[in-house]
């Protein structure tokens, strides 16, 4: 049993802007690693700092049987749509600057304005397409296909957007009826589980031959970490652990209208990451594309605000 829900709005204010801040900081420690190691082992170091923080919070605030919830095959499903999602977006920043995937990544709003007519049942308001349509233009100023400076990977960061549209459509009305703790347990269960097997496929067939960062970062043998390397891996579960948490809340505690903008944060923090870390420093139309996808979702926040206002 959960306690009847309430929506906090300073809460759910705080609780996005620290996992925002969060997984700004896990996205900088994977690509810093992404040379040496696999995609596969940054995740199984994350899982494992993140279950002990995970598990004793279940055990003192609910009891190991909050885990058998009734709604664990929505639990799971969510859980399975987020790894995939999450192993697209670190793959993606194998290859690309960290603020230009996370400027494709914005698009996720505008995946939820247009998977709620056929998932959900709701009619999409013209401004949502205008706006999808907008943030898709400014995608393409991005990524600009065709052109020389293409990078395929945009294409992963791209999917993370769509899986993590549908995580957060359904993330609202599930957490109001089972503890983000159990969510955020069972995730972090399916993220090792998809990395074991990763790591028995990988580390039993040969591919060697793979020369792209993202799929060289995706297929790399096992290597194991220097104890600092590893130190820093076990860490970034414990931001992991806490990110969940985080994320989960903000969504539990505030409209999804009013948390999405709030992740617009996460600009300032991949672009100061990216340029005083890794020394990425963004071109023009990383620039222009960036803004033409956050104007267009500010915009589709404020007409959705000023629409929700006439008709109550």
């Amino acid at each position: 049993m959960t306690e009847p829900h309430r929506d906090n709005r300073r809460l759910a204010l705080a609780c996005v802007l620290g996992a925002v801040g969060v997984a700004a900081s896990q996205d900088a420690i994977t690509k810093s690693m992404s040379g040496e190691y696999s995609a596969y082992e940054t995740v199984i170091f994350r899982c494992v700092g993140s279950f002990p923080v995970l598990l004793a919070l279940l055990w003192s605030k609910l009891g190991p049987g909050a885990l058998m919830t009734p709604l664990w095959r929505t639990v799971l499903l969510r859980s399975c749509v987020l790894c995939s999602a999450y192993f697209a977006f670190v793959l993606s920043i194998a290859s690309m600057p960290i603020a230009n995937a996370v400027a494709i990544y914005f698009t996720m709003p505008f995946f939820v304005a247009g998977l709620a007519g056929p998932l959900l049942g709701e009619r999409v308001r013209l401004h949502r397409w205008l706006a999808i349509i907008a943030a898709f233009i400014g995608v393409i100023i991005m990524v600009r296909p065709g052109a020389s400076a293409f990078e395929p990977a945009a294409f992963f960061a791209l999917y993370s957007a769509l899986g993590y549209a549908y995580g957060q459509m359904i993330g609202r009305p599930l957490a109001q009826q089972v503890s983000p703790i159990v969510i955020a347990t069972w995730q972090n269960t399916i993220y090792i589980l998809a990395s074991l097997v990763m790591l028995v496929v990988f580390n039993t067939f040969d591919f060697r031959g793979v020369t792209h960062k993202s799929l060289a970062f995706l297929t790399r043998v096992w290597v194991w970490p220097s104890l600092g390397d590893a130190l820093v891996l076990t860490a970034n579960g414990v931001l992991a652990a806490f990110g969940m948490l985080l994320f989960v809340s903000a969504y539990k505690y505030g409209e999804s209208n009013f948390v999405a903008p709030f992740e617009y944060s996460a600009m300032i923090w991949a672009l100061g990451y990216g340029m005083l870390v890794f020394g990425d420093y963004p071109d023009i139309y990383t620039g222009l594309g960036a803004a033409v996808v956050i104007a267009a979702g500010l915009l589709m926040i404020w007409r959705d605000r000023q629409l929700d206002r006439t008709a109550v």
